[in-house]
């Protein structure tokens, strides 16, 4: 017999199993996805009827950001030009907001930002729950280190 014995240190799983089970069941992936979709297109309805806001302009702006987090896990690869096309229009979006003070939404940035969310919704129907939950974080700790980034700047300038 071997004079050492291996011994296992007994870990916690990360994750209960329940939430495990919900995290890869697809009966739960569905309710989650169609409610992050639906933000986006209720989102992109207001804006286009002129009923826009700072707080739909963010959500629109998290949604995307969840989207190219999921292209950088490898969903839809071939699609990030439509990403892409959507940060545009917001910055356009933004732009306008800032100039006259209107929340309003041109065709062409109509047309990107439905094109960008097409994409987020081909990239939501193939991610795992466990992903979705991935690329959110991943666009939280972006966010957070932009906003750290941003109040640093501030603070010495």
């Amino acid at each position: 017999m071997s004079s050492r014995l291996r011994t296992r240190k007994r870990t916690r799983p990360a994750m209960s199993p329940l939430l495990h089970a919900l995290t890869f069941s697809r009966a739960a992936h569905e309710p989650v996805t169609q409610a992050m979709l639906l933000q986006c297109y209720t989102g992109l309805d207001a804006f286009r009827r002129g009923h826009g806001s700072r707080e739909l302009f963010a959500t629109l702006g998290r949604q995307l950001l969840i989207a190219e987090e999921l292209w950088r896990f490898g969903y839809r690869p071939d699609e990030i030009g439509y990403i892409k096309g959507a940060h545009a229009a917001m910055m356009h979006i933004d732009a306008v907001e800032k100039e006259g003070g209107v929340w309003l939404i041109d065709d062409a940035d109509y047309a990107w930002l439905c094109q960008a969310f097409e994409t987020f919704d081909r990239q939501l129907s193939v991610a795992s729950l466990g992903g979705i939950a991935k690329a959110e974080a991943k666009m939280v700790e972006g966010l957070l280190k932009a906003e750290g980034t941003r109040a640093l700047a501030e603070a010495s300038a």
